[in-house]
């Protein structure tokens, strides 16, 4: 299988694409890459190209590309997992994992029961953006998921629900089934649906963060009747969503 890359340099009309940067040092000086080796070029929206290389520079590579075609590693709905801040390295296994299955944003959040506390957080993130691209390309996704800075507290977390077709706010004092709340998911007309998955820290929500997500719109489901751990809840409600939505067939 041909190696994989990202890049927004694509001129499809001209059959003509550009990689910069580390990417573009890796295949020429890592791989060690030739004039008329392919690769696999993604432009970030789900576009795929396979690609041939015309020409090395500093710190680019040049190629000439065939016709794009849409990604097949793209689920049918496109996913946002909201996830209270963990402690230790929890959250780098949600977004790895996560990109894995599908998600396309991750967003941390800080609540009343977060162990873990803001700290070095532009620093972080970029770690974390690291990570989520790396498991783009080894699994083949089609887009470069985004993982943005924490929400300071769970009110800037309920002013976003306005932005999802369908919002889950997974309690771990339980709610509708998870196969009725995607039964009610409006078809939106030319685009996927948007579904936030919303779960908690190693403390879970206070009774007064779950009212207000429900006074925001989240529909509030349970995980059954076993507790999950905070890093477990995401990636099983993703494997969930994806199945019910078709997305693993």
């Amino acid at each position: 299988m041909p190696h994989r890359y990202f890049t927004t340099e694509v001129w499809p009309d001209e059959g003509r694409a550009v990689l910069r940067g580390a990417d573009a040092h890796h295949l020429a000086r890592v791989m060690r890459a030739k004039l008329g080796d392919t690769v696999l070029l993604c432009d970030g929206q789900a576009v795929e190209y396979t690609a041939a290389i015309t020409g090395f520079g500093e710190d680019l590579v040049e190629f000439s590309v065939q016709p794009g075609v849409p990604s097949a590693a793209e689920p049918p709905v496109e996913l946002t997992v909201l996830a209270g801040y963990p402690k230790q390295d929890k959250l780098e296994q949600i977004i790895r994992h996560g990109v894995e299955l599908g998600a396309a944003r991750f967003v941390p959040f800080f609540s009343r029961y977060c162990v873990a506390a803001p700290k070095k957080e532009e620093q972080k993130n970029q770690r974390y953006s690291r990570i989520a691209a790396e498991a783009a390309k080894q699994c083949g996704r089609g887009i470069l998921p985004e993982v943005a800075l924490p929400l300071p507290n769970f009110g800037a977390v309920c002013r976003t629900f306005g932005q999802y077709d369908l919002v889950l706010f997974c309690y771990e004092c339980g709610g509708v089934p998870l196969r009725q709340a995607l039964a009610d998911l409006p078809a939106p007309d030319g685009r996927r649906a948007r579904i936030a998955i919303v779960t908690g820290a190693e403390g879970g929500f206070a009774p007064e963060e779950a009212a207000a997500a429900a006074a925001a719109g989240a529909v509030t489901v349970g995980l059954g009747p076993r507790i999950l751990r905070c890093e477990t809840a995401p990636l099983a409600v993703l494997a969930a969503v994806l199945t019910l939505a078709g997305g693993l067939e």
